[in-house]
């Protein structure tokens, strides 16, 4: 399972409205790549694919492709609203290194 934070929720049901999508959700991933070996991706989608997993918190929707999961599993996504960090946080319970900049990590 995959948590969406108060705060998350209320920023992604935000920016939807800005973009102008009604129905829909953010499309969370993992790549390869970044400063520890992985990196976060995000995209406004406006249904989930074939095979994704749906997690639903607080009003918000997002949505994981199965290869995501196995790293994001557990994890809690969070919006920084700091001013000089501001942001989508991720509480992964799976990144066994992080690095400075918050949207890198190893598994």
């Amino acid at each position: 399972m995959i948590q969406i934070s108060e705060t998350a929720a209320r920023k992604i049901q935000s920016l939807m409205a800005k973009q102008g999508i009604n129905d829909g959700g953010l499309r969370v991933g993992v790549k390869g790549g970044g400063c520890s070996g992985l990196s976060y991706t995000f995209a406004w989608e406006r249904q989930p694919r074939l095979g994704d997993e749906v997690f639903e918190d607080h009003g918000a929707k997002i949505f994981v492709d199965k290869k995501s999961y196995l790293f994001l599993k557990g994890t809690t996504l969070d919006y920084d609203t700091a001013l000089l960090t501001k942001g989508f946080v991720f509480n992964n319970p799976n990144a066994k290194q992080t690095c400075g900049c918050g949207s890198s990590f190893g598994a």
